[in-house]
């Protein structure tokens, strides 16, 4: 049984089929609704049921808890209709038009940045580019029907190859692959462009960007287009890893701040070790920013990393003045069990 929705403030209507979720069949129709995990954890795509009944489906607590389910709340990637539906959520028109694909990829070049960070340059079949937005991601699909996400690091117009980077995390079973047994030339297969964190071209703001270790990889990519395209709006990257050996494009990062002048690099280490003789910014990233901005209240902020340091932020943020649709995030999610909505 199909089922209409109703999107609020738009009032666009589309049709739900049986057996599809809320974000699944918006996204089939051509309306593109803020999502990024698309499983329930991170919470991106939560929005407002106004009218009529959902299954909620499973999903992490964390992403939605009882007094927001009490509130009309429920996580567009999970739930599905039970009825007709008028739903309340931000429209993002930007990703409207790009062409999801799966597509297989050669593996061209690895090169080791760290001691646990790798970037993979992955090049297309002959005429083949993907269409995307700087700071979308793919999904790498595994032979046993599981997905790793992973965010474009080089920017749009940068396009014959898709870098990727990757962290090399204990037990995680692409990322051993990547580090131990893969090589170049093998073939690899994913899905994109996904995902709704890119970066906003429609204002005049300044920018904050907070990155947490290989969430510089979207940021990277945010970036790069910005300077592509002659983006005069003032820009600061603050880059909060551990240690020194986990700021694995520190150069980079320089040689911007040298050639543009309206933009700003700010690393900043959680746990210097003695041999890093460090004089530069240290603690949580998050507490960095807010020492140099202590009003947010004309600025937009774009966030990648872990949840924790994407949820403390964006806690810390909102307290010092910064708009609630100004904040724009991406967090790291490894792969964790979900939970049935009890």
């Amino acid at each position: 049984m199909s089922h209409q929705i109703t999107i609020k403030p738009s009032n666009h209507v589309y049709t739900a089929q049986e057996g599809e979720t809320l974000l699944e069949s918006a996204l089939r129709e051509g309306f593109a609704l803020p999502y990024g995990c698309r499983n329930g954890a991170c919470g991106t795509c939560k929005g407002k049921i106004l009218e009529g009944s959902v299954d909620y489906g499973e999903y992490q607590k964390s992403a939605l808890s009882e007094a927001e389910i009490q509130a009309g709340m429920a996580l567009f990637c999970c739930a599905m209709p039970q009825s007709d539906l008028v739903i309340e959520c931000r429209e993002i028109g930007a990703a409207k038009d790009i062409q999801i694909k799966t597509l297989p990829c050669r593996v061209q070049q690895m090169e080791k940045v760290s001691h646990d960070v790798m970037v993979l340059s992955l090049k297309l079949p002959a005429n083949e580019r993907l269409q995307f937005l700087a700071g979308q991601y793919v999904d790498i699909l595994m032979k046993d029907g599981k997905h790793r996400s992973f965010s474009m690091a080089n920017a749009p117009h940068d396009d014959a190859l898709l870098q990727l980077h990757v962290r090399n995390i204990a037990g995680g079973t692409f990322t051993e692959h990547v580090f131990n047994t893969m090589k170049e030339k093998d073939i690899l297969r994913f899905e994109g462009p996904l995902g709704t964190f890119f970066l906003r071209e429609d204002s005049d703001k300044p920018i904050i960007f907070m990155a947490g270790g290989t969430g510089f990889a979207p940021i990277k990519s945010m970036l790069e287009h910005a300077f592509h395209v002659e983006m005069d709006r003032e820009m600061v990257l603050y880059w909060g890893v551990r240690s020194l050996q986990d700021l694995y494009m520190p150069a980079l990062a320089g040689q911007w701040q040298q050639e543009h002048p309206n933009f700003t690099f700010i690393p900043v280490l959680s746990e210097a070790r003695p041999e890093d003789h460090w004089d530069g910014r240290s603690g949580l990233v998050h507490e960095a920013v807010l020492q140099d901005f202590p009003d947010l209240s004309g600025y937009q902020v774009y966030a990648c990393g872990s949840p924790g340091m994407v949820e403390a932020g964006h806690k810390a943020f909102m307290q010092h003045g910064l708009p609630e649709d100004e904040f724009l995030s991406d967090s790291f999610l490894f792969q964790t069990p979900a939970v049935p909505a009890q």
